[in-house]
This record gives C-alpha cells, structure tokens and sequence, in this order.
C-alpha cells in the first residue's frame, strides 16, 4: 500500500469536510452532564451501519433502520445518554420518532435523513419534555470544541471520551475519517454496549461502503469484549458525505485497498479504546493467535480467551496463568493440536508443544504490571491469524454494576 494513512491526533467526527457536531445537558438522568448529541452533514451521507445482534432491540434502533432503508442516505445523527429507551413498548418507539422528528424540523431537512440512537438505563421512559429542550437548544458547529462536546454527551459508565481521526489521499485529494464512540460495560458484540459514530468526506457507492463496514467490524469492534453481555442498543453508524470530490469509489477503485484500511484503522483504534475502558478495567489485553487454519478460528480462539473471567482475573492479579489461556483456547470451539501449540505473555514463552515451559515468575509479575497487556498464541497449524481485545476484571466492576440502577 503505497498511500500513507496518517493518524490525525487532534483530529475528530468534524475533521471531515461538510461535518458539525455537539453536546448539550438537558439532565435526562445526570446531573452536570451533557446527555444530547448531535452529528450533522451540510449535505446528505451515504450511510451503513452494523446494529446488536441482541433479539431485545431498543426503539431507535428501529428507527434508524428505517430511516437508512428510504435511501440509504442520513445527514444528522440524535444521540441521548442516560436512558436506553429500551422495553418500552409503543411509546418508547413514538418517542424515537419524536426525536428524529424534532431534529429534522430544527436541521431543515426530511425525517429520514435523520438517525437515531440512545443509551442507558433500560426499561424506563425518556423525560420527553427535557429531550424536546435538548434537541431545540443544541448547538453544532465545525470545531474541535463541538466534536469534544458531542463525544463526552454519548457517555454513560465510561471514564473517558473515545475518539480517532486518519487521513489518506486519493487520486491526489486529501480525505479524512474520524470517529467517536461510547462503551465501557456490557461489551460483547456482536454488538456491545457500544455506540459508535464515524464520519468520513470519501466519496463512496452505498453497497461498498457497507460491505466494506461489515468486514471492518467483523476484524474490530465485533473482536472486543469486556463482560460477555450483548446489549439492546448497540450501532456503529458511518456517514460518507463525499465533500472530498474524487471519483466514486468501489471495490474496483485501484485506492479502494487504502480506504478500507482507514476505516479499519480508525473502527480498531475506537474499538481498544473501549476495552480500555472497561468498568474498572486497569489494563488493556491484546490477544493475538497466529497459524491457524482459518481467519474465522484465529479470531474465534483470540476473543474466547479475552473474553475469559479466569483470564481476566488473573491479569488483573497479576498471576502468569497459562492453564487459563490453554483451557479456553481450548473450550473455544476452533480445532487444533495443543502439542503443537506455543503460548506467550508478551514476550516471555510459557508454553510449548503440549508442555509447561521454565519461566521467571518475577519477570513475569513484572511485565503483567504495565497497562497493555499481550497474550499471543501460536497455533503452528496454518498461516491465518486474529486479534481481539479485552480489559482485566476487578473488584470496582462488580461496584459498578452493583449499583448501576440505583
């Protein structure tokens, strides 16, 4: 890949050409807090989005679902945290549309082109009155300011803002892709709890950049996880508005390879910085299985061992247990020979060809005291390979959701 993707460190969602972005507190739970976000394009998006694979959906999800199936086109995103609107019947699905109806009239433009997403506490009813003040009072704008702004109203447990900016050229014209999300517990995808927005300037076909989204997913934020439940309300939405005004790209595109790897880029760096966050999560785990037979197996095996409580606690302990990682590699479903199998903490082998391999605990302890955490497998049985991410688990998660409600 010859054109150099450049990560943008103050970069975010309003990076992109034609974007504006922002927050306001209109006290729907918190107090102190924005709660109301909003993303919103100059000029209609080509739009896809990947939705919780949860059999329970939240009403704006079915909202959004509709809006994207007029046209495949969204220009404003209206995003509220605190309450889920999630198992409320009719009127939490009358109160979606109420959202995105009040967002259309105050932006101008068709109901449709409007999204819908909302994050929380399930099972209760939104204030209607102080979303309508919300969304009547929000104010957007073309800066870093709003960008920051809308990325701290999308939070709810989460102790910090998410967001990631790229840029790349094609034919010679600079395009951006930036993101924003939310997550923190919750988190197993297909899809977590977990909302995520990326706005880009590419000018796209609407089937390719869905296809393209799906695959990016599969490889990102469907290989986090944190505590194994799967949420009512989760989405990950791109608008590509297509501001940067190259040709129209398609999998045929010769720099089609160069964008595909932004939105990977930009969906993984959002995705660790999920399972960083992990209620009372202290270290990011990395998980990658190299030689395995498939890309489907690699990732299966790397997020069943991220995804273990016993591998958690342990890194959370600061333990070197192998055992626990070779027991869920090996309850993973994927086939392979453990006597051909090699396990490491970082650098540090542990494991070997169906045997314990010598090791200094003390290093050990040493190296599992740092933030990011690598587990690597080698399965020594093919050329695939995968990664996942998790975080630790610890005594402050079970305090979090203890009282999470109340």
């Amino acid at each position: 890949m010859t054109t150099k993707i450049r990560k943008i460190d103050n970069g975010s969602i309003t990076t992109p050409k034609g974007f504006y972005a922002g927050g306001y507190e209109a006290h729907i739970r918190y107090t102190h807090k924005k709660d109301i976000g909003i993303i919103y394009s100059d000029v209609s998006a080509t739009a896809a989005a990947v939705y919780t694979q949860n059999v329970v959906q939240a009403a704006p999800i079915f909202v959004t679902k509709e809006s994207i199936a007029k046209e495949n086109k969204i220009q404003a995103v209206i995003v509220n945290s605190g309450n889920a609107n999630a198992c409320t019947g009719e009127k939490g699905l009358s109160d979606a549309y109420a959202m995105r109806k009040w967002t259309a009239e105050k932006l101008g433009i068709a109901d449709h082109l409007v999204a819908v997403a909302s994050t929380g506490v399930i099972g209760e009813y939104l204030n209607m009155e102080k979303v309508q003040e919300g969304i009547n009072n929000i104010e957007y704008e073309r800066s870093s300011a709003g960008a920051k702004s809308f990325a701290e109203a999308i939070l709810t447990t989460d102790t910090c803002e998410k967001t990631a900016c790229y840029q790349f050229e094609i034919e010679g014209k600079q395009v951006t892709i930036g993101g924003a999300a939310k997550g923190s517990g919750m988190i197993h995808p297909n899809m977590a709890t977990m909302l995520g927005f990326l706005t880009t300037d590419a000018n796209i076909d609407e089937k390719s950049l869905q296809q393209a989204f799906r695959e990016v997913i599969d490889e990102t934020f469907n290989q986090i996880t944190v505590d194994g439940d799967t949420s009512t309300n989760d989405m990950v939405l791109v608008l590509a508005n297509g501001k940067a005004e190259h040709s129209m790209l398609t999998e045929e595109h010769p720099d089609w390879p160069v964008f595909k790897e932004a939105l990977r880029k930009v969906s993984e760096d959002l995705a660790k910085q999920i399972a960083r966050d992990g209620e009372g999560a202290t270290k990011l785990i990395e998980v990658s299985v190299n030689g395995a037979k498939s890309k489907q197996e690699a990732n299966i095996i790397a997020k069943t061992i991220v995804g273990s409580s016993l591998v958690k606690t342990a890194i959370y302990g600061k333990d070197a247990n192998w055992g626990r990682i070779l027991c869920a590699a090996g309850y993973s479903g994927a086939e392979f020979d453990p006597n051909q199998m090699e396990v490491y903490l970082g650098h540090i082998l542990l494991f070997k060809n169906g045997l314990p391999v010598s090791f200094s605990e003390q290093e050990a302890i040493q190296y599992l005291d740092q933030e990011i955490v690598e587990i690597k497998v080698m399965l020594n049985n093919g050329e695939a390979q995968g990664k996942a991410w998790g975080c630790d688990l610890t005594y402050e998660y079970v305090k979090i959701n203890a009282s999470y409600r109340t």
